[in-house]
């Protein structure tokens, strides 16, 4: 009986761990203003929300990103440069 009570647990609280923001600090390495995507010096490739401007990053920019994982795309909510 225990571990399907552990197990019924763990399937509660896994989709409650995907709201959780996370974040992660690079260089850009490369912009899809199409996309409305940039990739870090880490390999992964962040979505941009509307309010976050792609025209002012440049490729070899170092920033700090806060994201969440939504549909399995990484996207920014907040982005500051790093120094």
């Amino acid at each position: 009986m225990k571990p399907q009570i552990v197990m019924a647990a763990m399937l509660m609280l896994a989709p409650m761990s995907a709201a959780f923001a996370a974040q992660t600090s690079g260089t850009i390495t490369a912009i899809s203003k199409n996309a409305d995507t940039i990739t870090l010096s880490d390999g992964e490739t962040y979505t941009l929300p509307e309010g976050i401007e792609d025209t002012r990053l440049r490729v070899g920019e170092k920033v700090q990103l806060t994201y969440t994982m939504k549909g399995g795309k990484a996207v920014v909510s907040h982005m500051a440069p790093q120094k």
